[in-house]
């Protein structure tokens, strides 16, 4: 239902103040601060924000209201801020999979979400951070690093809100809060058509290219170079080459069709692919019901909830059967850096605390909340990530003959995990997961009928089953393999009567004789006014570490380099030029606790023959001898199979073997080739 400014006045004691949606957080729409994250975002939730009068997961919540200034209909934008110090994640995956494990932990992330269209008229619940659901989810660390994790407009489920303006919104609140760099992975669908590879060959960039992402860091070892080779190959495909390269399959007739229907259609000439599909995707946006026939076929499965039943209730129909899977099978799925044993034994601890819970309440829905199923796991396993990565995959799965299911208790609205003995109701799902592939379209009728139609054919015939040219499939998979993209606000020096500076904190002796192989995290943004002294810029580079990181709480600023034996009452101006970087150092950084770097304390060596170094989040798994990380993919598993029990790689096998002495294994002979 909508959510109208009367309702939500009705619902509050005081009349919110209430904000256009397409207006909000322009240059001085309401706010113009100009310091760094941190400090904007307090001045935000101070001036823009409604605080609630609860709290979600023990996170205080804020509300935006926003209205649309056509159809009049109200937006809520909630704001979240977690404590990261008491979080049940305290370290950032997302950082992890990007490439910034090397960054510091930050006290405090911020949540911005606006949830799905029939939520809008409720608060926010426990677990609401898990969801995918909602029209926009957004992450940034007080440090002004960020992500965007979800966005759905009217084909992701939404009712009201498109896409675009969703982004819009999004990318204006960075702009205005500065942010720094904001990361998104782009796995976006429509019609089982990846769109970072019909908008990458179509426009050059992924459709979050329209607000300034560009490419990040690939997967499997590939880099921007291969990425803008791929494109390039791709993109600059001639129709007519393509016509004669299908002259003898059976899709001939069908490409060439569509090529010159669109030719027909077309004011300019359509010379490549790019052109071709620059131009459909031009008249789709265009036709209304082109429109309306992509969003029934591209409904989220996710929007319709299955309820929830306990053993008293009693149904008035046949209760359909409870599909669950082996959670072996699910593990062996998880994009995961840790072996399936380990998630396995994981899930065992906790089924084997629920049995313990259940025998003691001598209830049969004796369940446990999330934290109780955590730290009663802490009590065999120290890895809290690991603890907190299983729970969150445990729903309608089977651990030792037990189904394992999560659901919101009714009476105090938090959830929590039940089991009950596995029945004969329940079906057991012990395929591995499988995509089914769409059959081939072939054009029914006229061509230029149904553009989404037509897209998704060339797409299907001619991006992922070229004829006998390996350098197409290597270019398309090397689109594929691109997901990640970055935003990157550039460092201004604005023109008024502040001095800025990137300030970052010079390694320690400790570090440097532990050979750190993570790269030095970023600066932090410092203002000083222009009368200020080397005195008054350590003191607020002391303030804005210890207010950004954990590790920095007792940091204390020695000297600045370069400028070693100059009295703190020297002032900076004519010493240091606005905007530029400044190395300090200090003393009091805590080296010792868990929580200093977002990847975590491990020190885990990735190594793979595609050439990746680190983690780029696809599924990976550890050799049981020398203990480094490598693709399954790259090592010969199906992205579907199961990790085997104990797993060599082949440079161990090669050493292994006596024979084979002088046909030495090295990971760089395997790097990707390049695209020429």
């Amino acid at each position: 239902m909508s959510f109208t400014i009367s309702t939500s006045c009705e619902k509050r004691k005081r009349s919110p103040k209430i904000y256009g949606l397409h207006t909000f957080a322009h240059p001085g729409c309401p706010i113009a601060p100009s310091g760094p994250f941190r400090e904007n975002v307090r001045i935000f939730l101070q001036q823009c924000a409604e605080p609630q009068d609860y709290t979600v997961e023990g996170m205080p919540v804020w509300c935006t209201l926003l209205v649309h200034e056509n159809k009049g209909f109200v937006v809520p934008l909630y704001t979240m801020e977690e404590s990261v110090k008491h979080s049940l994640r305290p370290f950032c995956d997302h950082c992890r999979c990007t490439g910034w494990s090397n960054h510091l932990v930050s006290k405090r992330k911020y949540h911005v979400i606006i949830p799905v269209d029939d939520e809008w008229n409720k608060p926010l619940d426990d677990g609401v951070l898990d969801l995918q659901t909602h029209l926009l989810h957004g992450l940034i660390h007080c440090n002004g690093y960020g992500h965007l994790l979800c966005i759905n407009g009217i084909e992701g489920g939404s009712k009201y809100l498109c896409g675009r303006e969703i982004m819009d919104l999004w990318d204006r609140i960075c702009t205005n809060l500065n942010a720094r760099k904001i990361t998104v992975e782009d796995v976006s669908k429509k019609r089982l058509m990846d769109l970072r590879l019909l908008h990458g060959v179509a426009y050059g960039h992924p459709w979050f290219g329209r607000w300034g992402y560009r490419f990040h860091h690939g997967s499997f070892g590939v880099t921007e170079h291969n990425y803008e080779k791929a494109i390039e190959i791709l993109s600059s495909l001639e129709l007519d080459k393509i016509i004669r390269d299908f002259s003898t399959t059976d899709q001939y007739r069908g490409i060439k069709q569509i090529v010159r229907c669109y030719r027909d259609l077309s004011e300019t000439q359509l010379i490549s692919i790019r052109d071709l599909l620059r131009l459909m995707l031009t008249l789709k946006s265009g036709l209304p019901f082109q429109r309306n026939s992509a969003m029934a076929a591209t409904a989220p499965s996710s929007s319709s909830r299955p309820s929830i039943r306990t053993q008293s209730d009693k149904p008035s129909v046949k209760e359909k059967s409870v599909k669950c899977r082996k959670f072996s099978a699910v593990a062996a799925n998880l994009d995961s850096r840790w072996p399936v044993r380990r998630l396995e034994y994981t899930a065992n601890v906790i089924v084997e605390a629920l049995k313990e819970k259940k025998a003691t309440n001598n209830s049969a829905n004796a369940g446990m909340t999330r934290q109780e199923a955590r730290d009663a796991a802490r009590l065999h396993i120290g890895d809290t990530g690991l603890i907190d990565y299983v729970l969150k995959s445990m729903n309608n799965v089977i651990v030792g003959g037990m189904v394992v299911r999560r659901a919101v208790n009714p009476s105090t609205r938090v959830l929590q995990y039940m089991i009950q003995e596995l029945r004969n109701d329940v079906q057991v799902n012990s395929c591995e997961l499988e995509i089914v592939p769409e059959p081939l379209p072939e054009p029914a009728g006229k061509a230029g009928i149904d553009v989404y139609r037509d897209i998704t054919y060339f797409y299907k015939i001619v991006l992922l089953d070229y004829p006998e040219l390996e350098l197409v499939r290597l270019a398309t998979q090397t689109i594929l393999d691109s997901k990640h993209f970055v935003k990157e606000w550039p460092f201004l020096d604005l023109e008024d009567n502040l001095l800025r500076y990137i300030c970052r904190v010079l390694p320690t002796f400790s570090d440097l004789e532990n050979k750190p192989t993570r790269e030095f995290p970023p600066g932090e943004l410092v203002l000083v006014p222009l009368h200020a002294t080397i005195g008054n810029l350590k003191a607020e580079v002391e303030t804005a570490m210890r207010d950004t990181y954990i590790a920095a709480e007792s940091l204390e600023v020695i000297e600045i380099e370069g400028m070693e034996g100059i009295e703190d009452g020297e002032v900076i101006f004519g010493a240091i030029e606005s905007g530029s970087e400044v190395w300090l150092k200090g003393v009091g950084m805590d080296l010792g606790t868990e929580l200093r770097y977002e990847g975590g304390a491990e020190n885990w060596t990735v190594r793979c023959r595609c050439g990746a170094r680190d983690d780029d989040g696809e599924r990976m798994v550890a050799c049981d001898i020398c203990e480094i990380w490598q693709h399954t993919r790259c090592s010969g598993i199906e992205d579907a199979g199961a990790v085997p029990p104990l797993f060599v790689c082949a440079g161990c096998c090669a050493s292994l073997l006596p024979s084979r002495a002088h046909s030495s294994f090295e990971f760089e002979d395997f790097g990707m080739e390049p695209l020429y």
